[in-house]
């Protein structure tokens, strides 16, 4: 037998890197990697969803909209700037797509070089130690091995209840491959993905409508995806909130007709649009593998993989991390680290497990969240309102000044303890650049940080970041948190 086979049809790079790191502690291993392609047609490449219709493109389309607001900026700054200024969808996607390309290859090189063995063949269990796979030419494939990861991941759902769903409407499996501009685009849901995507649509210049069933980011701080979705709505974006599309049919010239319910009023409403971009969820990609007959257990609410703290599924020879797994945050680096650290644990001796808490992340939307740990809720919730201290403060960008930019929804806050010395329970942080603010403090809250340490800690002068180190309102104060001066 081999040593490892890793399954990985759509997922990110975990399995490239969980493969480079059990082939470099000397073991034989295999990756065996599929791409169903999209209903709409779409397929790509080696890496998985976040090298090719995820985290990559979508943060590449984030910037081209970034730089046009800063366009808008520069007259105000001396630069003289030519008029109409235009954006070219056709050349943003290709070179977006240009440079997607150039990471497949380099996972595949990678592969080669660790003498990784790859297999771009759809496979499913035969049994708990053997998958079997068809190649192109119809070749039978039997891979064997002493230990299988399963990181295949999550497609996105379609709403196949809703007339015309899936003949006319795109996915984030499609929107990032496009070759001509989607034009005037509904996006329904509300998702990180269903934001970010409306939100470099809109900061593009095209028209588009996010409709919202119920509430923005379900999981995050309410208080920071409302202002979100204002500083978004004050930018150009349409929200149809409460409402809930019935049918999408197409017009003789072309467009798309969407009828809707609002589910507020009862009434109907219908609109034109060019694309509809379908952004409701994700679904686990196990149904091909027929876990069944290696006996791996699922969920059966979700679908997904139940595992131990070992990653371990049922079949404690067969393991799966990522987005396929039941109750783990679906983002790459949780999945490329929980890759290496069972390898490390499975062929280098170690015992490290992978730790999901305080995990930091950002949703990538005009305005950009980041966060880092409990959600004001979650910290009530679990302590207790009178256990819980909160400190905000609305801040204005020096960027921002200058070209009189609105900051009314930038604002950070630190949820902690009550008690000395006031444990950092969360971080939230909405403004320019909320990956990089966020990842710096996530090391010092991941560390048990305290309320009293974050004060003593001198700010880089003048940041953004530097408003989480003068935190000095609580909300129970009272107070106006508006911060003045420099």
């Amino acid at each position: 037998m081999g040593n490892l086979i890793i399954l990985d049809m759509c997922m990110c790079p975990c399995s490239q890197c969980h493969s480079h790191d059990a082939a470099q502690l000397g073991r034989k291993v295999a990756v065996v990697d599929y791409v169903e392609p999209s209903p709409r047609g779409t397929r790509w490449g080696l890496g998985g969803t976040c090298v090719n219709v995820g985290c990559i493109p979508k943060k590449l389309m984030h910037q081209a909209a970034l730089l046009g607001g800063l366009i808008r900026d520069a007259p105000h700054y001396g630069w003289e700037v030519a008029q109409p200024v235009l954006h070219d969808w056709r050349k943003m996607a290709e070179a977006v797509q240009n440079h997607v390309k150039s990471l497949n290859w380099g996972h595949r090189v990678q592969l080669h070089d660790r003498k990784v063995k790859y297999f771009n063949v759809k496979a499913g269990f035969v049994d708990e130690h053997t998958v079997r796979g068809v190649a192109k030419g119809g070749k039978e494939i039997l891979l064997s091995a002493d230990h299988i990861v399963i990181a295949t991941g999550g497609r996105p759902r379609y709403p196949a209840h809703i007339e015309g769903a899936l003949e006319y409407g795109i996915t984030s499996d499609d929107i990032f491959w496009l070759k001509e501009s989607p034009g005037k685009t509904l996006v329904v849901g509300a998702s990180y993905v269903a934001l970010e995507c409306a939100g470099f649509l809109t900061g593009i210049g095209l028209d588009t409508t996010v409709m919202m069933r119920s509430i923005p980011l379900r999981g995050f701080d309410q208080q920071m995806s409302s202002l979100v979705t204002e500083h978004m709505a004050s930018h150009g974006t349409r929200f149809l909130r409460g409402c809930t599309p019935s049918q999408v049919r197409r017009l003789p010239d072309g467009q798309l007709q969407v009828t809707w319910e609002d589910r507020t009023t009862g009434k109907e409403g219908t609109g034109t649009f060019n694309t509809v971009l379908w952004a409701v969820g994700r679904a686990p990609d196990t149904r091909s593998l027929n876990l069944e007959k290696a006996g791996v257990d699922t969920s059966p609410n979700t679908q997904k993989i139940l595992v131990d703290s070992r990653e371990a599924t049922s079949v404690p020879h067969i393991y799966a991390i990522g987005d396929v797994v039941e109750g783990r945050p679906e983002l790459t680096p949780t999945a490329v680290m929980a890759g290496r650290l069972l390898a490390q644990r499975l062929f280098g001796g170690s015992s490290d497990l992978m730790d999901y808490d305080k995990v930091p992340t950002t949703v990538f939307t005009p305005l950009e969240y980041g966060c880092v740990g409990l959600s004001e809720e979650e910290a009530v919730s679990r302590h207790g309102q009178e256990r819980v201290e909160v400190y905000h403060a609305h801040y204005k960008p020096l960027e921002f000044t200058v070209p009189g930019r609105d900051a009314s929804q930038c604002y950070v806050k630190m949820v902690c303890l009550r008690e000395p010395p006031q444990l950092v329970l969360g971080l939230h942080f909405l403004g320019p650049n909320a990956g990089e603010v966020t990842q710096g403090f996530a090391l010092g809250i991941k560390c048990g940080a305290s309320y009293v340490q974050v004060m003593q800690t001198v700010g880089i002068h003048p940041t953004c970041s530097e408003e989480i180190v003068k935190l000095r309102i609580s909300k129970r104060s009272g107070l106006d948190p508006t911060v003045t001066g420099c």
